[in-house]
């Protein structure tokens, strides 16, 4: 990694990640050809006919004179959205892997179907993205600065330029907030949320935390640690910033909290650790981050991570740092950490 890149991505919060990320794994990833050349309670809910206003998370209200249709989103803005029925037609961000399937950020989307401007980290086709012609650009924010994730340092200012932009934050807050601010931004874009699908899916996602709340006071004892591996360094996420670790530890699971002093390397976000300490935290689940940036578990090879008990027992399971803010999308995550709980061993 350059000394440039790697002062780049440490003012961008080195990729936020939700709390842990494998840098080395994500300037590694395969670019696309699309990109090389170059509470709510705040938003107005507009007909699909009339003008169009959304206030956002970094407090800007943006105002056209008839609900876009030509929308550029980050992909998981773009995924949430299609789960509310909106269309996204221009996406940037992880869109496909290297073998050109869809990314896991993707969710149900037909990425062949996509515009991509830029598929990797510091990758936006500006040329590309003013011929398009957007009439909006939709993202998340990781910081309090209202940073637009994804949109690189270099060329936001001209990206800025072509249209107005609109960010959801996903910063210190608990998953309920983001999601009920995604459900707004749907909402204003004309979903009908009334229709018994997206009714449905705030059910089961409720259902869904009732279940964790209940399996995390059942197993008090149960500890969980939250990962995510690159070639060189193991990273272990606090809760304290991440949308779903704060709200999975306000319904009662017990984390594994690296001090504050071990987390400022990264930002206040997580402690790295060599792979020859992985060990430092005793777990009984691990959940490990599941972007296509990250190794997966069945790709480390590291003894000291087969070594690990929770490893060992079959307790590891997988977290989605950047969460596709719908209900249904998320309800998964729930129960996945609801049902692991309710069947671990105590190992650590």
């Amino acid at each position: 990694m350059s000394n440039t890149r790697a002062t780049h991505l440490t003012r961008r919060g080195i990729l936020a990640a939700g709390g842990a990320l494998g840098l080395g794994a994500v300037l590694a990833a395969c670019g696309d050809d699309d990109a090389k050349s170059g509470g709510s309670g705040e938003e107005t809910t507009a007909a699909k006919s009339g003008p169009w206003s959304f206030k956002d998370d970094r407090g800007t209200t943006v105002k056209l004179d008839k609900v876009p249709t030509k929308i550029v989103a980050f992909i998981g803005v773009a995924a949430a959205l299609y789960d509310y029925g909106i269309e996204v037609k221009g996406v940037f961000g992880p869109t496909r892997t290297q073998d050109g399937k869809a990314d896991v950020q993707a969710g149900d989307m037909d990425v062949s179907k996509l515009t991509v401007f830029g598929n990797v980290w510091d990758q936006f086709n500006v040329e590309k993205y003013a011929a398009f012609a957007p009439e909006v650009l939709l993202s998340t924010t990781f910081d309090s600065a209202g940073t637009l994730w994804y949109v690189p340092e270099a060329s936001k200012d001209k990206i800025a330029q072509l249209a107005p932009s609109a960010a959801i934050s996903v910063y210190d807050r608990q998953l309920t907030q983001p999601l009920e601010r995604m459900w707004a931004l749907a909402e204003s874009l004309g979903a009908d949320l009334k229709a018994d699908k997206a009714v449905q899916a705030k059910k089961g996602f409720e259902a869904a935390a009732e279940r964790l709340r209940k399996a995390a006071k059942a197993r008090p004892e149960i500890k969980v640690m939250a990962g995510s591996a690159s070639q060189d360094i193991f990273y272990v996420s606090g809760t304290n910033l991440s949308i779903d670790l704060e709200y999975f530890k306000a319904l009662g699971v017990n984390f594994v909290e690296p001090p504050e002093s071990a987390k400022k390397e990264g930002g206040g976000w997580f402690e790295s650790l060599s792979w020859e300490n992985v060990d430092k935290y005793p777990a009984d689940i691990i959940m490990m981050d599941d972007r296509s940036s990250t190794i997966q578990p069945a790709d480390i090879t590291e003894a000291t991570w087969k070594k690990l008990p929770a490893v060992k027992a079959g307790q590891v399971i997988a977290r989605s740092p950047e969460p596709i803010l719908s209900y249904d999308k998320c309800t998964p995550l729930l129960t996945s950490l609801a049902e692991a709980i309710e069947k671990a061993k105590k190992v650590a």
